[in-house]
């Protein structure tokens, strides 16, 4: 049988790129030698995504681009829409805008903002960036932001990117299949994916009369010889996530301890058996993140493998 949900990879700059715009179009050539077809790009405190996203989708013809994923509460939705519409246009109507709720462990001490109501906010950015989009303008006033441009906010040849969000609550998920085209899961477990993400997304989205939505289901890959080295490693990088709130409630659902747990580390085989799992979950799509942990030998291998799936 063969793997038919698409991969895409995750790509930063290396910690010793000497540009990192240059070193991340690198990157994503290598991805797209290796046979695949899509990349996806972080948003920290350093490199803009949505900028990289222009950036590569331009560079790099034929290959697929997002954000996974650029917070919402920061950037005003007509920032974003301008940004997403800029990189539709720039990559040839090939990116897909990943947005997240964000994260208040970061996001409070760096912006000094405190985002009371996220799921109304959720619904009320998603409802100004759909009219952005699709008319080109907006005029709202909401209990969380207002958007009413006095000038045209189309971009040519950037009209209609995907919407796809980071949701995974229960009322996210609601929002996200009503609004969105999608959701883009991390950490979520192929228990949490059939179980409550595909079910709950899946509904709202046919009660709102739109298509089946997108399941992109963000997971740590990594094939190796050295599975205990490795494994150390994610443990260490994903430490992070298990004192979030919304990432402890989906590690308590998946039934593990820590986010490390869920990293897929291992033989070619093993790691095939582990994916097939997710796309029989309910996973449409598979955007492989942290292929780095093993050192550049295993990356590319990992790619390369990934890529003849």
């Amino acid at each position: 049988m063969s793997f038919t949900a698409p991969v895409g990879i995750a790509l930063q700059p290396r910690p010793a790129a000497v540009n990192a715009v240059d070193d991340v179009v690198d990157r994503a050539r290598t991805v797209q030698r290796a046979g695949i077809d899509r990349a996806w790009f972080a948003q920290r405190f350093d490199t803009d995504a949505l900028s990289v996203a222009a950036v590569v989708g331009a560079a790099v013809p034929g290959l697929r681009v997002g954000t996974s994923v650029v917070p919402i509460n920061p950037r005003h939705p007509l920032v974003v829409a301008s940004q997403a519409q800029t990189a539709h246009a720039a990559s040839h109507r090939r990116f897909t805008l990943g947005l997240g709720l964000g994260a208040a462990a970061l996001e409070e001490p760096a912006f000094g903002i405190v985002t009371e109501r996220p799921i109304r906010r959720l619904r009320e950015y998603l409802t100004v960036l759909r009219s952005l989009l699709d008319t080109g303008t907006a005029d709202f006033a909401g209990e969380t932001l207002t958007a009413a441009p006095a000038l045209p906010a189309a971009v040519a040849g950037g009209e209609g990117p995907d919407i796809v969000v980071a949701a995974m609550g229960r009322q996210a998920l609601a929002v996200t299949g009503e609004l969105a085209d999608g959701t883009v899961p991390f950490l979520a477990g192929p228990r949490t994916l059939s179980e409550h993400i595909v079910p709950r997304i899946q509904a709202a989205a046919q009660a709102a009369g739109r298509p089946a939505p997108r399941v992109i289901a963000g997971v740590v890959v990594v094939v190796t010889a050295d599975p205990d080295r490795v494994r150390a490693r994610a443990a260490e990088q994903l430490g992070f996530y298990d004192g979030i709130p919304s990432y402890r409630s989906v590690l308590e659902r998946e039934g593990v301890a820590r986010a490390a747990e869920l990293a897929v580390i291992g033989t070619e085989a093993e790691v095939e058996a582990e994916l097939r799992r997710y796309a029989d979950a309910g996973a449409t799509e598979l955007l492989v993140t942290q292929t780095e942990l093993g050192g550049a030998e295993d990356e590319l291998n990992t790619w390369r493998f990934l890529g003849a799936l």
